[in-house]
């Protein structure tokens, strides 16, 4: 089914994400006092707090064809940041983001990772080997929790998803999507099948989250 495929996919594009943007971006936010630090913090914390709905709305502001930064991407490139699977994906970012950086920036700040980190550059390690050698493997346990809540959250967003992707059959309509679909045309044996699909999904996650807890 097609809105399986893609939230596979765009799972599987936002957990690379978070690994690429979101592990320097904890890193930064864990070492850094800087007005930069503390105002990009805040926007990445933001849709903890903020309405899906409402920041979906605001994005789609800033990413559609007459948005600031839309306009300029599909005039210059050739590039529709908005009603595509590229917004898909830039929306399970956004949700997943924060769950994913604020337990990382965490264990990143514990008095013993930053202690051995103290060591190794004593004992003549440079920031970046200090940092693939020491600290990553210390803060495991943190980043994989954190990838598995995460990727959790992107599985079943919903608002920003609507709003950005424009629950087009065949095209951005995502599991969680598809299961409001079912519902609105009265078909609940899918909705039921897709609801314990997703279910299932996130029961795993939690039990490996709980073991993992129990293990640290």
């Amino acid at each position: 089914m097609f809105s399986i495929r893609l939230t596979l996919t765009s799972c599987g594009a936002a957990l690379a994400l978070f690994l690429a943007l979101g592990l320097p971006a904890a890193y930064w936010f864990s070492r850094s006092r800087s007005p930069g630090a503390k105002a990009a913090a805040f926007f990445i914390t933001l849709p903890l707090v903020f309405p899906p709905i409402a920041l979906g709305y605001m994005l789609l502001l800033l990413l559609g064809r007459n948005g600031p930064l839309g306009a300029p991407f599909e005039h210059y490139l050739g590039l529709r940041l908005v009603f595509s699977t590229g917004a898909v994906i830039l929306s399970a970012f956004v949700a997943g983001l924060p769950l994913f950086v604020r337990p990382v920036q965490a264990a990143f700040q514990s008095p013993g990772i930053m202690k051995l980190e103290e060591a190794s550059r004593v004992l003549g390690c440079g920031p970046v080997k200090t940092f693939f050698f020491v600290t990553m493997p210390l803060a495991k346990r943190s980043i994989l929790s954190g990838l598995l809540l995460a990727v959790a959250r992107a599985s079943g967003e919903v608002g920003v998803t609507m709003m950005l992707g424009g629950n087009i059959a065949g095209r951005t309509n995502t599991l969680s999507l598809e299961i409001f679909n079912s519902v609105s045309r009265g078909d609940f044996d899918e909705a039921t099948s897709l609801c314990l699909l997703l279910g299932s999904v996130s029961m795993a996650i939690y039990f490996i989250l709980d073991r993992l807890q129990k293990e640290s």
